[in-house]
């Protein structure tokens, strides 16, 4: 009974302030992230860790060598770009081992030589909702894996794309030289477009899964309520095989992202890591694969398809009764614009009524930041298509 009384007063005495017994080793460590990929352009971020109760961004670091070299005797140098370090690879040799090479404040840095692993294609990625009330989950399947018999890997992250509606649209503009209205085709655009980059990076294991074949694997969802899923969504997925080690380091990581400050939480430093310094004895985090392709594969959800949620419409426009020409007139020197004209004998009081609102009412590219009203070239797709 003492026992469990001492326990209970050490679990619920949590509330005082904890200061890690951090050493002067770990601390400033260097923070590597990136992915030698062949085919395509390849980013490296360094920077430097910071303390647990530092309010400050980490520290890039500047003036560093990158390069990426391989065991054939290749060697592809990084130039410095906007906060990382970037080399355009071509195709890389299956057979070579390939590892980044890193020179920075005094020290040399490397990760360990791999191969560069092949990716299978995306084979399905569909919407589900479970329930009237739920999300919509984004269900992946890749495609029948190269090493059935052999534990799989893979890291997916997405770019996304959704069509945008103005809140209100109108026929019509107030002529102030004939000091009524005059009805047109819609002057302003119909839709748009809005891009984003997915705020979600998935990571999945086939170990439980019949043939260490991945199927119906949940990477992301979208809510219901969310404007994304108001009309027609579009995503595209990228699919990476990784290594155990790199699939263990991304775990590790998010569980120390998620339990930062927990009693058992790893520090920084006991993560899993691939990345060495060749001069001293100190601690890198990070952990770098290496990719012979990546996967993609592009879907579309249409909301009228699902239970989606929209938002009770209020209407916010600007109405008048029975204006004279001179409010009309103040209407149009404010910048509103005229979206009603209901003549008396059409209401059912005898009067006039007009309606008028904004151009941010109006014009799409008003309502949501980055909206573009050029169509993208995927959109008149129909089917969904894999890289």
């Amino acid at each position: 009974m003492l026992y469990l009384l001492v326990s209970a007063c050490t679990l619920t005495s949590c509330i005082e302030e904890y200061n890690a017994d951090i050493s002067a080793e770990d601390s400033n460590l260097l923070v590597v992230e990136g992915t030698i990929c062949a085919a395509q352009r390849n980013k490296f971020y360094l920077t430097r860790t910071q303390a647990l109760n530092s309010s400050a961004t980490p520290q890039n670091v500047t003036g560093a060598k990158v390069s990426v070299r391989g065991s054939d005797g290749s060697e592809y140098q990084a130039q410095a770009a906007s906060g990382y370090y970037a080399c355009e690879i071509g195709q890389l040799n299956p057979d070579a081992e390939y590892y980044l090479h890193i020179e920075a404040d005094g020290e040399t840095y490397e990760s360990e030589p791999q191969q560069p692993l092949r990716t299978e294609k995306i084979a399905e990625i569909r919407g589900v909702q479970n329930t009237p009330s739920s999300n919509i989950d984004v269900l992946i399947t890749p495609a029948d894996p190269f090493a059935p018999s052999e534990a799989n890997y893979y890291m997916w992250t997405y770019d996304e794309t959704w069509q945008v509606y103005p809140d209100y649209m109108t026929t019509m503009y107030y002529d102030t030289e004939i000091k009524g209205p005059v009805f047109i085709s819609n002057p302003f655009p119909l839709y748009g477009w809005v891009d984003a980059t997915g705020s979600t990076t998935t990571v999945g294991a086939s170990t439980s899964y019949d043939n260490q074949h991945i199927r119906n694997l949940k990477i992301y969802d979208i809510g219901r309520s969310n404007v994304r899923m108001y009309h027609r969504y579009s995503g595209l997925v990228h699919q990476r095989a990784i290594s155990k080690g790199e699939y263990e380091y991304e775990l590790a990581r998010r569980q120390a992202s998620s339990e930062m400050g927990g009693l058992f939480t790893p520090l920084p430093s006991t993560l899993p890591t691939n990345i060495h310094c060749l001069t001293s004895s100190k601690h890198v985090i990070g952990f770098v694969g290496c990719s012979m392709n990546t996967s993609d594969y592009r879907f579309f959800l249409n909301g009228s398809e699902f239970s989606i949620h929209h938002p009770t419409v209020t209407d916010t426009r600007r109405w008048l009764e029975n204006p004279n020409a001179e409010d009309c007139l103040h209407m149009v020197n404010q910048g509103f614009y005229l979206c009603e004209w209901i003549l008396p004998e059409m209401s059912d009081d005898n009067k006039l009524h007009t309606a008028w609102a904004t151009i941010q009412q109006l014009d799409v590219r008003y309502k949501y930041p980055g909206v573009y009203i050029e169509e993208p070239d995927f959109w008149s797709l129909k089917e969904n298509v894999s890289y």
